[in-house]
């Protein structure tokens, strides 16, 4: 299932073009040094800041400073990490909080308890800090898929569309499954849910890729390249965004995570490797950015 999207981007006729993305820039000192060397050489095509971490002021003042990049906001309304949280930028008296006055650790509890009002009220203020900073935006995506309802049914959909649709910023939603999931009930959620982006003239892609978030305990740096260059191989035509969570795997980012340094840093190598830049000439891939679809989108509206 495609869209129209890459036509209308002005791409050749089956085109296969991808976006890949950096998720998590902002979370920490090790995500913003992989993330913004990644961005400068032109090996990302964009990336998206948690703007509640405590590592976001450098991220949004790199973002500021460099306007001719690709930067995003990274809706966060969870905090899963053990010994290193955030909270909320509206505060710690919503519903947006656990027992300690944190992000909850796991979607189930957002979907549950979060209030819609508060929801709404939370993402706005993350994004408006990032234009108050200086952030040229070019798009909105979601840490942690907290916002699409996968767990309960549950999404917050109705308070981040109209958010994307009233800042002219598109949005990561998927159009299909294909390549990630044969569920035909998570297939007729997303085709409900593009249908309201779709009426809001908000743009999202045709597909969203990823690989497993951790390597298993002996897999290899090559067998992680060698699958995330069988899954460049794989990209069909349309748009398909791939993305990642590449971090310096140091002490900071072995305290803060409990799980995944060795991939981050594995993700971090991999997207300079001379062999995955060459699968992606290989394969003929169109590399584009977020901001070509903010572009489409604001030249649509009234």
């Amino acid at each position: 299932m495609i869209s129209d999207l890459a036509d209308r981007l002005g791409l050749a006729a089956g085109a296969r073009a991808v976006i890949i993305n950096a998720d998590d820039f902002g979370m920490c000192h090790a995500a913003n040094a992989a993330i913004t060397g990644l961005l400068d050489d032109g090996h990302i095509d964009s990336a998206t800041v948690m703007v509640p971490c405590a590592w976001a002021p450098e991220a949004l003042a790199f973002a500021a400073a460099r306007t001719d990049l690709d930067v995003g906001v990274h809706l966060v309304l969870t905090s899963e990490w053990t010994d290193y949280r955030w909270r909320p930028l509206t505060g710690s008296g919503t519903s947006l909080v656990d027992a300690a006055g944190y992000f909850p650790a796991d979607v189930l509890s957002i979907e549950q308890r979060a209030s819609d009002a508060d929801v709404a009220a939370e993402v706005a203020a993350q994004l408006q800090s990032a234009l108050d900073a200086g952030v040229d935006v070019t798009h909105l995506d979601n840490h942690m898929g907290s916002v699409y309802g996968l767990l309960t049914g549950r999404d917050f959909l109705a308070q981040v569309l109209p958010l994307a649709a009233r800042h002219g910023l598109p949005f990561r939603l998927p159009r299909s499954m294909e390549g990630t999931a044969d569920d035909a009930a998570l297939q007729a959620k997303l085709t409900e849910a593009a249908a309201g982006a779709d009426a809001l003239g908000v743009e999202i892609i045709d597909r969203l890729w990823s690989h497993p978030f951790d390597a298993a305990p002996d897999e290899s740096y090559e067998q992680v390249r060698d699958g995330f260059i069988a899954l460049l191989r794989a990209v069909p035509a349309g748009v398909t965004e791939i993305y990642l969570h590449p971090m310096v795997d140091d002490d900071e980012l072995r305290a803060v995570v409990d799980f995944g340094a060795v991939k981050r840093g594995h993700e971090l190598r991999l997207l300079s490797d001379p062999a995955v830049l060459q699968a992606i000439a290989d394969e003929r891939l169109v590399r584009i950015g977020w901001r070509a679809l903010r572009d489409l989108q604001r030249s649509r509206r009234p």
